[in-house]
């Protein structure tokens, strides 16, 4: 579930003091702030967070240096106006060492968003978010869709969108593209849907 706050004359900088402050708090939302607006965002729990793990496996058998960070903030530059919590980042292990709550999207290679059962979902899973780490140049944006059983592989960046679309259901294999390179099996995302 993701709760937008509408609030004028919030700074990206006054963001994110408060946003490091709520994260210090158990079970704090993580937060985000999307088109100059801030947003809350649930932490993936339960099937949601299932997925993320079982995601980790085979990216981190693909290429031993590589890690699917569950937690990490990215700067989503001038495009977006802020900040983006994915589900999901993938990157080399020591991308964001030194870096804080909110890195650079250097060196990412794939971003994974999966879907949660709210009425934001569309707008920002769908819609923004893709837009969003499309204009930062991130190689590959992986949409985990639970409400359509699908899997949306976003690839091939121009700044401001993915210019390819791959779309397959649950139960096929499908190929995440370089620089991620890994051959997908998505039967046991069966599993984790209502």
């Amino acid at each position: 579930m993701i709760f937008v706050v509408e609030r004028s004359g919030l700074t990206q900088e006054a963001f994110e003091e408060f946003a490091g402050q709520a994260q210090r708090v158990e079970e704090a939302p993580w937060l985000e702030f999307l088109n100059g607006k801030p947003a809350f965002k649930v932490r993936p729990y339960g099937s949601r967070g299932r997925i993320v793990e079982w995601l980790t496996c085979p990216c981190a058998q693909a290429d031993q240096g590589n890690w699917l960070f569950a937690a990490q903030g990215l700067r989503v530059g001038t495009y977006r106006k802020g900040n983006a919590r994915p589900d999901g980042v993938l990157a080399p292990l020591d991308t964001f060492v030194g870096q804080g709550e909110w890195a650079g999207p250097d060196g990412v290679l794939m971003v994974v968003e999966v879907t949660s059962y709210d009425e934001d979902t569309d707008r920002r899973d769908r819609v923004e978010k893709p837009r969003a780490h499309a204009g930062t140049g991130i190689p590959a944006h992986l949409l985990i869709d639970r409400d359509t059983c699908e899997i949306k592989v976003h690839s091939q960046p121009d700044g401001v969108r993915y210019e390819q679309v791959v779309t397959v259901p649950y139960g096929k294999t499908v190929e995440l593209p370089d620089p991620v390179g890994i051959e997908l099996d998505t039967e046991p995302l069966k599993n984790w849907v209502r």
